[in-house]
């Protein structure tokens, strides 16, 4: 078996964004570690190697948060599809941090057990029964270990290699780690009668729940209006992203008819995909001097009445294209041949 590596490329964009995460990731360690403990109590003061704990397990939960609210904000507003890609860089970032803080933990609480550090993390308290004294550091090591899989699998390679389906399906773990991690939390901080910053992660944890609520309902409604627009003959076509500029992009309307959705200098605008002179496939032909060209004898139809330029007289019907949401649609109740449709104007075209 033989298999096709191919190197990430890396861009302006990926560089200011890892730029932005490692620097702020820096940031908040050295306030953590040398602002928090100047404005901490004295009869709350901890030993050093507990802050530098406490600053990587927070700072891997905060930074999971953020994970968790990119994904139901690209669905509310498009401009933050373009964190989407990158927070896998974030999701790795995570699992070292949270790595650091276990060996921090470990280093300081176990450094001198007479056995393996992790195996008397794992002995040292088995009160399953009970909630004050729950063994938290179990559900933080199962949050931990469902990050290093995630990390582990996060490169291109895994997604062609598993799938799309498995894919997404093993990364979607990330929301029980992400309860796990915030149970870990939140009983860690009882058992030693804390609350420093607590309430503050809670909210945030909170404010993951509420973004994805409301994305769900902004979905809901999306379905809702696409079953409206179906039942008035607007058939969904997908987003106009799709459709590269001076290219087409052939819908089936039913078994006998096509029709070829064009895009030219920012515009859009749909045709029959049969040619008036022989049915040529039209969706296969290019725009030149602005006309639709079929690739079979060169027959011209100009995008948005669908009529050849004079002195020729063939036409071919169109369609009404709507726009919403970022979602392009067709109705499929052809227009007579030759009858005008204003063309839909992409955002950002001149």
């Amino acid at each position: 078996m033989s298999v096709k590596f191919e190197p990430v490329l890396w861009n302006k964009s990926k560089w200011v964004y890892d730029a932005v995460l490692v620097g702020s990731i820096g940031t908040f360690l050295a306030g953590f570690l040398y602002i928090a403990p100047m404005i901490t109590p004295h009869n709350e003061a901890v030993d050093a190697q507990i802050w530098r704990a406490r600053a990587f397990g927070t700072c891997a939960y905060l930074l999971l948060t953020i994970i968790l609210m990119i994904g139901p904000l690209a669905r509310l507003d498009r401009r933050f599809l373009a964190l989407l890609y990158n927070r896998r860089h974030a999701g790795v970032t995570t699992f070292f941090l949270a790595t650091a803080h276990m060996l921090f933990i470990l280093d300081w609480y176990f450094a001198f057990s007479q056995t393996p550090p992790v195996e008397a993390l794992l002995s040292s308290n088995t009160s399953f029964g009970t909630f004050d004294g729950f063994p938290f550091e179990f559900l933080g090591i199962l949050a931990l270990l469902i990050l290093a899989v995630m990390a582990l699998t996060s490169h291109d390679f895994w997604l062609s290699f598993l799938g799309p389906r498995i894919w997404k399906n093993l990364h979607f773990m990330v929301y029980p780690a992400y309860v796990l991690a915030t149970a870990h939390l939140v009983l860690g901080a009882w058992a030693d009668q804390r609350t420093f910053g607590l309430g503050l992660l809670l909210a945030g944890a909170g404010v993951v729940a509420a973004l994805h609520c409301a994305a769900a309902l902004k979905e809901r409604q999306i379905l809702q209006r696409h079953a409206e627009l179906a039942a008035e003959g607007w058939r969904k076509v997908g987003s106009p992203d799709e459709i590269q500029d001076k290219c087409a992009k052939v819908v089936i309307i039913n078994d006998d008819e096509r029709a070829a959705i064009f895009k030219f200098k920012g515009k859009l605008s749909a045709v029959s995909n049969a040619c008036a002179h022989q049915n040529g496939p039209l969706g296969e032909g290019k725009i030149v001097y602005g006309c639709i060209t079929c690739p079979w004898h060169g027959f011209s139809y100009r995008l948005a009445d669908g009529t050849s330029p004079p002195p020729f007289k063939e036409k071919i019907p169109t369609y009404r294209l709507k726009l919403e949401g970022g979602t392009l649609f067709i109705h499929e109740q052809a227009n007579p041949p030759g009858t005008y449709v204003e063309p839909i104007v992409l955002q950002g075209a001149s």
